[in-house]
């Protein structure tokens, strides 16, 4: 029988990506990103010229295509599998990059981003998810290339006059999504202690004369997240004692680990669940019966008006459920205050939440497919006119979604039963019953006909 410390020794250790000499020495080298930066950046600037000079047909827009039916179902899956790969290769990042080395100030980021950047940040997610609505930004191919020239205009603008990646880190919309998601990401960037506290130079974080340091303020010693890590490698070029890791793990680990969560965190996670639920009913038959109970109550058939309501109740539920099971698990036992678990367990949502997104997306890439690849083929003159965009019957769509949210809320429940572990049962049954009830919403959601939008 084996001795408590030779299990330790037994113990599986997290398998370091850069032990793998080719996969260091490509990291290390100057193609890493920037050969993946280029190529994404090349197929955006197509992406941008289509939207905005291409046909207005959506379904017949390169552009549109590539962004809403490719792009945007297959990020979360980048952010699971990845962690914030993406925004290393980000064309927005890039472009950020260039602008800095060739006539940016580079001065500090003002204290004003610095303290309420990632309450920016969820509030521009927010925005941008209500004006698709208001505006349909996603079924019109111009409003979708006018907003990503305004997103280059700000990172143009903040680049001339800040350090680093101070768009990224306090203004992207995307960015509080990609640290929520990559939370649960299956690779995350560490260092070795011993070696990192008696370092002097700091050339992770400071760079050095032939790379920068690194661009979104992070310090591998003191790094407690993968939320804002986004594995460009800077740090691993930069460091001279070989210190820096790029380890796999389990998926969602880092959630009920996590030493100091924060309440924007939790709240845009809750936040994230509402906004889910808005993209999910207003594609289904009922949400024109919904919009008519709330003209009734405001006297108006003003669409904005009514939508406005519908969004800011959606995403109030999401909180007030959490906030009320926070309540009730406080009542039944549960240690330390209200706010503390309601911030704790906030971060619990996080992969029913990739779940909920990624299921309502992958709707997009299975029954509108086929566009991804007749309007690719369109950019060289070749016509088409296909019956059928779609990749898969919707029982099977409907079926792999129901498999993706059992698999969410497992994930779920197994962070909420890691987070509460020395808590009584008790305490814990309602934060279960909570993600229990927010996975057979999103089940019966998607198990209604979806209506499409591009």
């Amino acid at each position: 029988m084996a001795m408590p410390e030779e299990k330790l020794k037994l113990k599986k250790k997290p398998f370091n990506l850069l032990s793998i000499p080719i996969v260091k020495k490509f990291v290390k080298s100057r193609w890493y990103p920037g050969i993946f930066q280029w190529i994404v950046i090349t197929v955006f600037s197509i992406i941008v010229f289509e939207l905005v000079m291409g046909t207005v047909n959506p379904s017949k827009n390169f552009g549109t295509t590539m962004t809403w039916v490719l792009w945007w179902p297959i990020i979360p899956i980048i952010f699971l599998v990845a962690g914030r790969f993406w925004c290393a290769i980000c064309p927005f990042g890039k472009l950020s990059d260039i602008v800095r080395k060739t006539i940016g100030a580079n001065r500090p980021m003002p204290k004003f981003l610095r303290k309420y950047g990632i309450w920016l940040i969820d509030l521009f997610f927010i925005a941008i998810t209500y004006s698709d609505h208001v505006w349909g930004i996603v079924e019109s191919p111009r409003g979708s290339g006018y907003l990503l020239l305004l997103l280059v205009t700000m990172v143009v603008a903040t680049s001339v006059f800040y350090e680093r990646r101070t768009f990224c880190k306090t203004l992207c919309f995307l960015g509080g999504l990609a640290g929520n998601y990559s939370r649960s990401g299956a690779v995350k960037l560490t260092s070795i202690p011993d070696i990192c506290k008696t370092c002097k130079v700091q050339s992770c974080y400071r760079g050095t004369e032939k790379v920068e340091g690194c661009p979104m303020f992070q310090f591998p010693r003191t790094m407690e997240s993968s939320a804002e890590c986004n594995l460009c490698a800077n740090c691993v070029k930069n460091c001279p004692n070989d210190s820096i890791k790029i380890e796999t793990r389990i998926p969602t680990k880092e959630l009920w680990g996590l030493k100091n969560p924060k309440i924007e965190h939790a709240s845009l996670a809750a936040v994230i669940m509402g906004i889910v639920f808005v993209q999910n009913i207003t594609m289904l038959e009922p949400w024109q019966n919904i919009l008519s109970a709330i003209g009734a109550v405001t006297g108006t058939a003003n669409y904005t008006v009514n939508f406005t309501v519908a969004f800011i109740i959606a995403m109030a539920i999401p909180i007030l459920l959490l906030l009320g099971t926070a309540k009730i698990a406080s009542l039944f036992g549960m240690e330390g205050t209200v706010k503390k678990n309601f911030t704790r367990f906030g971060y619990a949502i996080i992969p029913l939440d990739l779940a909920g997104h990624l299921g309502h997306n992958l709707f997009h890439i299975f029954t509108e497919g086929k566009a991804i690849w007749y309007n690719s083929i369109g950019l060289f003159g070749v016509q088409s006119n296909p019956t059928s965009l779609s990749l898969a019957s919707t029982p099977t769509v409907q079926m792999i979604q129901y498999a993706i949210i059992i698999i969410g809320w497992i994930g779920t429940t197994y962070v909420v039963y890691r987070m509460a572990k020395k808590s009584r049962f008790k305490a814990v049954l309602p934060y279960y019953v909570l993600m229990l009830a927010l996975a057979i919403v999103n089940i019966y959601l998607f198990s209604l006909p979806m209506m499409h939008r591009v």
